[in-house]
């Protein structure tokens, strides 16, 4: 699985980083996604990185298999 994101529409709400902090961070300048683990692993991980990809206001995450 891989986590992707588009940062052409990313809005900066910060969701991903609530819900999965160790999967995404913020960039300092913008706000935009930083995404640090694009491969999660754990059933944890990916449930995190589901839920992010869900509450994104921007539809900026998508994961792949």
């Amino acid at each position: 699985m891989q986590i992707s994101a588009n940062l052409e529409r990313c809005v900066g709400a910060g969701q991903c980083v609530l819900v999965a902090p160790e999967a995404f961070d913020q960039n300092d300048q913008d706000g935009t996604v930083i995404v640090l683990r694009p491969h999660p692993q754990s059933a944890l991980e990916i449930a995190r990185a589901k839920e992010a990809v869900n509450v994104c206001p921007g539809r900026t995450l998508s994961l792949q298999d």
